[in-house]
């Protein structure tokens, strides 16, 4: 069957203000996110792509926009399915608030357990991406071939529950994962298994160093959706 390129949409301004953007409208790229953008093709140069999928959300499309500049005849589809989870009331709110909560806890640990107030719950966020993914398998290989490989843009925790179901993972399990802004991750799809051939890939290993925390400790920058470490 297919083989999937997944990649996180670049880093953008709820990634750096720290809030948990959701389906809120008007997220964009900030000036690294753009940056990270346009390397995107010149990452890719070597991958014919059958076909481009994407998040309907204002970050992904920005993300492909310098690889369909690059690659004008490469189609591209808007999937709903691959949009970021719904968080609902939480949408808008500082991650650092959010982690007061006693869902987070909930969240990170349980997340087959966790539906966020007035959203949805991590089960149906990762059914539908998961199902989003096997119907593009079949297309794509009934269209352009069993050696094609595409290319979705999504979300940080949806690239994260998309591979827990390449590796057989609990979803209870796939905070453990992590994904950069803008990473590539990639797996090949069988008739009788998944493999897992790149996960959070930027080709970059800066961000293993510790980082200064606005107020004076070091650590990661925050990297987007409710499991954001």
């Amino acid at each position: 069957m297919a083989t999937l390129i997944l990649v996180r949409h670049g880093r953008s301004t709820a990634n750096t203000s720290g809030v948990l953007a959701g389906r809120l409208p008007g997220i964009a790229l900030d000036e690294r996110g753009a940056g990270q953008a346009a390397a995107l093709p010149g990452r890719l140069a070597d991958i014919p792509l059958a076909a481009a999928v994407t998040s309907p959300l204002q970050r992904c499309r920005e993300t492909l926009g310098p690889l369909l500049d690059a690659r004008p005849d490469l189609p591209l589809h808007v999937e709903d399915r691959i949009s970021e989870c719904d968080y609902g009331d939480w949408s808008g709110r500082k991650l650092s608030e959010l982690n007061e909560e006693p869902l987070m806890e909930v969240v990170q640990a349980h997340a087959s357990a966790a539906a966020f107030p007035g959203g949805e719950s991590m089960r149906a966020m990762q059914q539908r991406a998961v199902e989003a993914v096997r119907e593009w398998n079949v297309r794509i290989e009934a269209e352009h071939g069993e050696d094609a490989t595409y290319l979705m843009c999504s979300h940080g925790d949806i690239v994260k529950a998309i591979v827990a179901d390449a590796l057989g993972l609990h979803l209870d399990l796939f905070q453990r994962l992590h994904v950069d802004p803008c990473s590539v991750s990639a797996i090949r799809y069988t008739r009788v298994r998944p493999f897992l051939l790149r996960l959070g890939d930027t080709g970059d290993f800066a961000g293993f160093a510790p980082r200064e925390h606005p107020d004076g400790r070091g650590t990661a920058e925050v990297g987007g959706g409710a499991g954001a470490p």
